[in-house]
């Protein structure tokens, strides 16, 4: 079936979604049917129906041939399903539009690079916003740069953001004169500057010298210049002018009024050609490399395994020269040889920059492709920051996106500006280019219908995998430094196949004002939003984490040497159709993952037995305190229960010694002592209340003597007279007592004796003379 979004196979048996037959529309890259005869060795050949197929080849490196029922009419619909979605004529036509941003609403790309801007020039104390970038205060500077505003309205160069970073000392009008002698105005700007020691790497257009290569300007010059900081010691920093293209293609270019600088023209400067070929030789290089991929991987569109291909010569059965054709057919595609000379001249400039302290300029022909290689690449190597999630994301926002790189035309997508049909100008362009309104959104949800924006859908001459190829370059880095990235391969595979798809708005248009101009960060989904949602459903476990990034160990630039610049086939991309097994390159990767997964649960674990451990010492420390206070609790108790033990054995042999009886008895907190006498009762009453401080020891012990009368005694006194008699023991034959101040005289009361204080007995002076021996 066919959607607005994509090409879906479904298996009949099961309705499950086949991988493989599904993709995104607008990464087809073209189509077509052919009718295969099945040939037959029986006799009714003729009788046989032929095979209808459609061919199917996707920008992923994906050969699809798809099979139909003769008779049925599938492949027409599908066919023609494929001709009104996969080339829509408008911008708005596309997926992104119709679906909205959702919940991956995007953030304003000018308020990002500002904020990268200010991070490059240690302005790190300020916060870029929708309010700065509408007042203009966003003109911030350091000792040596500062950001201009001088192309906020997009009026002197339609392809660079409306933020420049340019020398300090440079005026807005010199920068106005200036941008006058280079290809489409895309003058020299800084796109990234050493913190430290002030070299930078600027990016530009090629000159317009003409073809006698005689144009100079003298503001050219001088802004070239001023890219040359004076170093520590006083003396002049050399600048490097690398030139991208091939030495002769620069010549070619003068007869068309463009060209390169000449050394003598540019103070202390050097002209470097680093000979990468152009677009056109990058796209039939990947159109070469997706048939090698086909033909010879393990099953190929055409259902014939490359083991028995051209009956078995091309492997096991065949001599050595026909077993390595597939090894030259690789070698004749070219795109690895381009790759190495994209690695080897961004690590040549970083080197520089690094190494020599030296700035350098980069160029080619217009500055937005080759120019973006190179200068976004050396930057990857110079800075750490770009090798994380967020300043990978910064780099690409900033050196592809803001700065112009054509994305519709080199993906082959509508575009609004039609540079497709434009012939190649190298003159200044006119500021006052009409464009399309943008697409108005109806009260139902649907696009009003407004006229094209554009005649231009897919101009192949443009279309060129040059994004695409800079990936690929990272991902050379990648395995040459797997300790240096904070995202896998897994990461650049899915990040790649987003941006192909169109399914998000970040890389429509050809340049930041078109994007502008439609509102596309507002109408579409953030490509960036999408990619952190995936990664925060499984934090650092996902895939596109890299299980091995140690940030401390690559904290500085990235310096390759170049035998280290041997690039091979990216496993993860180029092989994951034509040889899935073997694109499993990230097995170890995987292994490595779950590892860290298992480590992860086990320090989890042991976490969680730490947490337990601490709670049971914490408890059994409770336990020990709570243990103390008992016991010291009981000892206090034992203390008193033997002092009140002493004290009632003080109180029993006393009140024995008067010849009494004792009866000790107790419940429910009271105690009771009873003593008796012949013939009279006498109560000893000793109570505890139930919220006294049985800690108190030092609490007096009080005794009291009750004295009843018998009830057929009427005189009192004769009952005390009795009670006197047979307790004391000092009361003489006579009546007379030799214990005087007992107070025995106040008989009075029904109570008789005294308190006892057992510490004051201790105390008591007692008159020898009481004791007389017999």
């Amino acid at each position: 079936m066919v959607t607005n979004f994509r090409l879906i196979f479904l298996s009949e048996g099961t309705r499950k979604v086949i991988a493989l037959g599904t993709i995104p529309l607008t990464t087809i890259e073209k189509f077509n049917k052919t009718v295969v005869k099945v040939h037959s060795n029986t006799r009714y050949v003729d009788k046989t129906p032929a095979q209808r197929l459609l061919q199917v080849i996707g920008k992923d490196m994906r050969i699809l041939v798809f099979s139909f029922r003769p008779r049925t009419k599938q492949r027409r619909v599908v066919y023609e399903a494929l001709l009104r979605c996969t080339k829509p004529t408008r911008l708005w036509d596309l997926y992104a539009f119709a679906s909205g941003p959702s919940r991956f609403k995007n953030t304003t790309p000018l308020v990002r690079l500002l904020d990268e801007y200010f991070r490059l020039l240690c302005l790190g104390s300020y916060r870029s916003s929708i309010n700065i970038i509408e007042n203009g205060s966003f003109t911030l500077s350091n000792d040596l740069w500062r950001i201009s505003s001088v192309n906020c309205n997009y009026t002197m160069c339609q392809s660079y953001p409306f933020a420049l970073v340019v020398p300090k000392i440079i005026s807005d009008d010199e920068v106005l004169q200036a941008s006058s002698f280079r290809a489409r105005c895309r003058l020299p700007v800084v796109s990234w500057c050493h913190p430290l020691t002030g070299a930078v790497v600027a990016r530009s257009s090629q000159p317009l010298v003409g073809l006698m290569m005689n144009m100079r300007s003298n503001m050219d010059e001088k802004l070239v210049a001023a890219l040359c900081s004076k170093l520590d010691n006083g003396s002049r920093r050399k600048l490097y002018i690398v030139d991208a293209r091939p030495r002769k293609n620069a010549l070619a270019n003068g007869a068309m009024g463009g060209g390169s600088e000449s050394s003598s023209n540019y103070f202390q400067s050097e002209i470097v050609f680093l000979g990468i070929d152009n677009i056109h030789a990058m796209r039939e290089s990947f159109v070469r490399l997706r048939e090698y991929m086909d033909t010879h991987g393990r099953t190929s569109s055409d259902g014939m395994s490359s083991f028995l291909r051209q009956g078995g010569s091309t492997w096991g059965g065949g001599n050595l020269s026909s077993m390595s054709a597939s090894v030259s057919t690789l070698g004749d595609s070219g795109w690895l040889l381009h790759v190495q000379n994209v690695l080897a001249g961004a690590a040549w400039i970083a080197a520089r920059v690094a190494m020599e302290n030296a700035s350098v300029l980069v160029h080619c022909s217009d500055g937005w492709d080759r120019t973006s290689q190179l200068v976004s690449l050396a930057n990857l190597l110079l800075d750490p920051y770009y090798r994380t999630f967020t300043g990978f994301q910064a780099l690409i926002d900033k050196d592809w996106l803001a700065f112009g790189h054509p994305f519709s035309d080199r993906v082959g997508m509508p575009s609004v500006s039609g540079t497709g049909n434009v012939p190649f100008e190298l003159s200044r362009q006119s500021s006052t280019s009409n464009f399309p309104p943008s697409p108005m959104r109806q009260s139902s949800g649907t696009f009003a219908l407004q006229p094209p924006a554009s005649s231009h859908s897919h101009n192949s001459n443009n279309y060129s995998p040059i994004f695409l190829q800079w990936v690929d370059c990272v991902s050379q880095l990648l395995r040459m430094y797997p300790f240096a990235f904070e995202f896998s391969a897994a990461f650049l595979v899915d990040f790649v196949d987003c941006m192909l798809s169109c399914r998000f708005g970040n890389f429509l248009c050809n340049s930041e004002k078109e994007r502008q101009q439609f509102n596309v960060f507002e109408a579409c989904g953030c490509l960036w939003v999408y990619l952190a949602d995936l990664r925060t459903s499984e934090g650092g476990s996902h895939v596109h984490h890299n299980p091995f990034y140690d940030p401390p160990k690559h904290n500085g630039p990235l310096l390759p040497p170049a035998a280290a610049l041997a690039p091979t086939l990216w496993p993860q991309f180029h092989l994951r159709w034509a040889c899935p097994e073997e694109a499993q390159a990230g097995e170890i990767e995987a292994r490595c993952r779950k590892i860290i997964m298992k480590y992860a649960e086990m320090q989890k674990a042991k976490e969680m037995a730490e947490r337990k451990a601490k709670e049971v010492t914490n408890s059994m420390e409770s336990l020990n305190a709570e243990l103390r206070c008992e016991k010291q609790l009981s000892s206090s108790t034992m203390n008193m229960a033997k002092s009140m033990s002493k004290e009632n054995m003080a109180i029993k042999r006393a009140i024995q010694s008067m010849g009494c009886k004792v009866h000790v008895s107790g419940s429910s907190g009271e105690c009771t002592v009873d003593i008796e006498s012949n013939p009279d009762i006498l109560c000893c009453s000793s109570r505890k209340e139930s919220n006294s401080n049985v800690r108190d020891d030092k609490k007096d012990m009080s005794v009291s003597v009750v004295i009843t009368a018998d009830d057929d005694d009427d005189d009192g006194n004769n009952t005390i007279g009795r009670v006197c008699e047979t307790l004391c023991p000092f009361r003489s034959g006579d009546g007379g007592c030799r214990w005087p101040n007992g107070g025995c005289a106040q008989l009075g009361s029904q109570y008789v004796g005294l308190k006892a204080n057992f510490d004051a007995f201790d105390q008591l002076s007692i008159n020898d003379s009481y004791f007389k021996s017999e």
